[in-house]
């Protein structure tokens, strides 16, 4: 499954140490896009963690999957990123597009209408 978002908050990066090693997992929030956004919260693991791509503002496709587990007699959720891809930035300029017959005539400028 994947969703495309907005990037709106960082949660606090968290480690910790298991049998296997040093573990970390960030956990962020999205905001979808339209007349009824939803916010989202994300978990990110290990090496998939990458500061270059979770800035603030950031569009972002996430690939995740769900997982769900019981504990007391309580079901919890998760939605684990496994590809995440930066659609833009907010520093990544928005190119507007220039028709192509457009040309600019500097040295017609004696053919200029008066008004």
């Amino acid at each position: 499954m994947q969703i495309t978002a907005t990037l709106i908050q960082l949660q606090p990066l968290q480690t910790g140490e298991s049998k296997n090693g040093t573990w970390r997992k960030q956990d962020i929030i999205l905001e979808t896009d339209g007349q009824y956004p939803k916010k989202i919260c994300v978990s990110i693991w290990g090496d998939k963690i990458n500061d270059d791509q979770l800035k603030i503002g950031n569009v972002l496709t996430i690939f995740y999957e769900l997982e769900s587990r019981e504990y007391n007699n309580k079901w919890y959720t998760d939605v684990k990123a496994w590809k995440i891809e930066t659609v833009t930035s907010p520093s990544t300029p928005k190119n507007e597009a220039i028709p192509q017959n457009f040309h600019s005539n500097e040295e017609d400028d004696d053919n200029d209408l008066p008004f």
